[in-house]
């Protein structure tokens, strides 16, 4: 089995750290977009954060890591005979929450499944061949160099990241199959943008550095080597601190859904992203639920201004149109509009 990086010794970028968090408390805000320079941990923060999540029940031996709760009886074939039935209950499996690569190389049959060939030739029947979709439904997709992912691949994407189903019409196959995941992309922006329809669907939007202090520049240095040297004490060494992020990950995840928002508050987010001049009510909605989970991870019982505060950045930097008479960042006029609203 592959060691992994603690995500708990992870130096620094406390951003992007806090944005998979509230992604692995609340999926439903719609993934995570890491943008920033090659090297900054972008890829090892993903992977550490899968380890951290408790293990999730499927349906044994399901192609689809049906939820036993909620999906077994929509499975696309039975998940090969082991559902219950008679009204007996499935057998159930405990396995870890997946993380899927989708490599930029990677064809429109590997990505959302295709004719299986094998059971074609030997077998004469028409089966279907999950894809990369049904591998990460109910965990992470991550796709590095987002930016340069093809277009049809993209139309793909937003397809399924707007109804949370793969549907595949080809070859005489017709299937419908869940596919819930949460999105994970990085890039550098240097290398090219994004399409709009596409940056729109991350909920959240996180830019990374290379360390600028010295002191922190050794620590990750200090820290990769000795990863590297001897993976096992390593992360035997941050297996605590890990464990702690994990417990507070399930507690805030019972807690959110029990987090009150209060009609002050919900004027301050619309107030914010009307100064902004976002489109749509999709950055409301996405500040909001960024910050109820905050407040969930902070054991909070309500949304307080300080959330919104702390969350504004991720939710809304990738929202702003362009403002040809105003050449700041889409930070720097964040920053601006809070101070107008929440005042310095």
């Amino acid at each position: 089995m592959r060691v992994v990086f603690p995500f708990s010794a992870i130096v620094g970028q406390d951003e992007m750290k806090q944005a998979l968090l509230v992604a692995a408390v609340s999926p439903t805000i719609g993934g995570v977009l890491v943008l920033g320079d090659r090297g900054t941990g972008k890829s090892t923060a993903v992977r550490a954060l899968a380890t951290l999540l408790p293990k999730m029940a499927v349906v044994t031996g399901c192609r689809y890591s049906s939820d036993p709760a909620t999906d077994e009886k929509k499975c696309v074939d039975g998940c090969n005979g082991h559902h219950g039935t008679n009204g007996q209950k499935p057998e159930v499996s405990y396995v870890p929450v997946p993380v899927v690569d989708l490599p930029l190389g990677a064809t429109e049959d590997r990505v959302v499944g295709a004719l299986d060939l094998e059971r074609a030739l030997t077998q004469g029947v028409k089966a279907f061949e999950p894809g990369l979709l049904a591998r990460a439904n109910r965990g992470f997709l991550y796709i590095d160099e987002v930016n340069l992912l093809e277009d049809h691949l993209i139309d793909v994407l937003l397809d399924v990241a707007a109804s949370g189903e793969n549907v595949v019409e080809r070859e005489g196959i017709s299937i419908r199959h869940p596919a819930r995941f949460v999105l994970v992309g990085s890039g550098n922006p240097e290398e090219g943008e994004l399409r709009p329809q596409l940056l729109d669907r991350f909920g959240l939007s996180v830019e990374i550095k290379t360390p600028t202090d010295l002191a922190a520049r050794i620590e990750v240095v200090r820290r990769r080597d000795a990863f590297d040297r001897d993976p096992e004490a390593f992360v035997a060494q941050w297996a605590e601190e890990d464990a702690k992020i994990g417990a507070l990950i399930v507690a805030a995840r019972d807690r959110l859904p029990n987090i009150s928002v209060s009609d002050a508050v919900l004027e301050q987010a619309s107030k914010l992203c009307m100064i902004l001049g976002t489109d749509g009510l999709r950055g409301e909605l996405t500040l909001l639920r960024t910050a109820r989970a905050v407040a969930a991870l902070d054991g909070a019982d309500e949304v307080q201004s300080a959330h919104l505060r702390r969350v504004a950045p991720s939710s809304l930097r990738h929202r702003l149109r362009r403002n040809v008479l105003d050449d700041a960042g889409s930070t720097v006029r964040i920053e601006r509009a809070m101070e107008e609203v929440f005042g310095k």
